[in-house]
C-alpha cells in the first residue's frame, strides 16, 4: 500500500510514525512538506518572549528516519483527489491513500495595514522577528488582536497578552504601558467556563483590558489606531496580530474546500473522495486548530489504514477529546481538556494553572520529538 501524507504537522507526524511502527517497510509512506523543520506553537512564544533560541526549538526533517517512510521537502503545486495524484516543484506522487495535512495558510496582508503598522506572530517567522521587535520596545500602549475566524489555537492570544504583562513588568515599563486583548469570542476559551474565568481574573488581576466579541479588521498607520468590525478603534503603539487564515490555495484550487475548509466523516476524517483523509487545520470538522487535535485525528485515520493493510476491519472513531497547556505567566501553567462531538455542544474542564504543570506541558513537547524524531529535546 502506497500513503502520501501532506504536511508535516503535528497531524502527518503522527500518521507517518503510527504507521511506521505498525508495519514498517510492509507500507511504502510519502511525507511532503516544504518546510525546513518542525516547530512546536508554543516554542514560538519561549523564543518571542526570549526564553530560549530559536534554533533550539527547529527539529530538521533531514533527521527524520523511520522504516518506510521517506520525506521528500517539496511544495505541493496541484492536488487531484479523484485520481490520489499529487504535483509537487519535486516531481508527481501517485498513492493508494492520500492525507492531506497542510493546515492553514496565514494571510497578514489580508488586513489594510497589518503589514506596514503591526507584528504577526502566528507564523515561525513572524514569532522571532517579534522577539526584536520587543527587545526594542519601549513601553505605551499594546494590543494583542485578532483579524479572522477560525484562528488556530484559541487560548494563544490570552496566554500572549498574559506573556506581555510579564515582559514588561521584568523590563522596569509595565507602569507606563497598557495592554488589551480583542477577540471575537465572547469569552477567552468558550468550550471550558473554568478556564475562562480563571484567564479573565488575571486580566482583571494584571490589568490587561479585555474587548471580547471584536474582531480588528483595520490597522489605521498614521493615526496608530486598530479599526475593529464595530467601528471600536483602539489606540496603539504595539500591535501584535493573530493574521488571517485561510486553507492553502491549492486546496482551495483542488474542489476539496466547501466554505473554505476540507469537509471531512467527523468519525473517520475521510472527505468525499474515497481513499482521500483530511486531519488537522485544513479541515472543517469542528475542533478547535489546534496541533494536539491534528494528532488526535491521524491516530485514527493510521489505525484505519493499518487494518485496511492487514485486511482487518475497526470500528475506532474519532471522540473529538484534545488538552491545551495555557500559560498564565509567571512560570504558571494550566491543563485544558476540550471535547468536540458531533451533535453536542462542546465541553471542557481545567487544571491549575501551577509549575507542576509547566513541567508537564516540557514533558509533552519532549515525548513528541522522542516519538516522532527519535531524539531528546529539552525545552528549558
Amino acid at each position: 500500500m502506497k500513503v502520501l501524507v501532506l504536511g508535516a504537522g503535528f497531524g502527518g507526524l503522527e500518521l507517518t510514525t503510527s504507521l511506521s511502527e505498525a508495519l514498517g517497510d510492509e507500507v511504502e509512506v510519502t511525507l511532503v512538506d516544504k518546510g525546513e523543520g518542525f516547530v512546536f506553537g508554543f516554542s514560538k512564544l519561549d523564543v518571542m518572549f526570549g526564553r530560549t533560541e530559536s534554533d533550539q526549538v527547529l527539529h530538521p526533517y533531514e533527521d527524520l528516519v523511520k522504516p518506510g517512510v521517506t520525506f521528500v521537502r517539496a511544495t505541493v503545486t496541484a492536488i487531484d483527489p479523484v485520481a490520489r495524484r499529487v504535483e509537487t516543484d519535486a516531481g508527481t506522487f501517485e498513492a493508494d491513500v492520500l492525507v492531506v495535512a497542510l493546515g492553514a495558510d496565514l494571510h497578514p496582508d489580508a488586513t489594510p495595514g497589518l503589514v506596514e503598522a503591526g507584528h504577526e506572530f502566528y507564523t515561525v517567522a513572524g514569532a522571532f522577528a517579534t522577539r526584536d521587535v520587543l527587545a526594542d520596545f519601549p513601553g505605551g500602549r499594546v494590543v494583542v488582536g485578532v483579524t479572522s475566524t477560525p484562528f488556530k489555537c484559541p487560548p494563544a492570544p490570552s496566554e500572549t497578552a498574559l506573556l506581555v504583562h510579564d515582559f514588561l513588568t521584568e523590563r522596569g515599563i509595565r507602569d507606563q504601558s497598557e495592554v488589551a486583548l480583542v477577540m471575537p469570542l465572547g469569552v477567552p476559551i468558550p468550550p471550558s467556563p473554568e478556564a475562562s474565568a480563571a484567564l479573565l481574573e488575571a486580566f482583571a488581576e494584571r490589568g490587561i483590558s479585555w474587548h471580547p466579541g471584536e474582531l480588528v479588521v483595520e490597522l489605521d498607520g498614521d493615526r496608530k489606531v486598530a479599526v475593529c468590525a464595530s467601528g471600536t478603534e483602539l489606540p496603539f503603539d504595539l500591535f501584535l496580530a493573530v493574521p488571517v487564515h485561510r486553507a492553502p490555495l491549492v486546496v482551495q484550487e483542488s474542489g476539496m474546500c466547501v466554505d473554505g475548509w476540507i469537509p471531512v466523516d467527523p468519525l473517520t476524517l475521510e472527505t468525499a473522495y474515497p481513499g482521500v483523509y483530511a486531519v488537522g487545520d485544513v479541515t472543517s470538522v469542528g475542533t478547535p486548530k489546534a496541533g494536539v487535535f491534528a494528532e488526535g485525528q491521524a491516530s485514527i485515520v493510521a489505525r484505519e489504514l493499518i487494518a485496511l493493510a492487514r485486511g482487518e476491519q475497526t470500528d475506532v472513531t474519532y471522540d473529538g477529546t484534545g488538552i491545551c497547556y495555557l500559560e498564565f505567566g509567571d512560570d504558571q501553567v494550566a491543563k485544558v481538556q476540550v471535547t468536540f462531538l458531533s451533535g453536542a455542544a462542546p465541553h471542557g474542564d481545567m487544571e491549575g494553572p501551577s509549575t507542576v504543570l509547566a513541567q508537564d506541558k516540557a514533558t509533552f513537547g519532549s515525548s513528541r520529538i522522542r516519538r516522532w524524531f527519535d531524539q531528546e529535546w529539552s525545552t528549558t
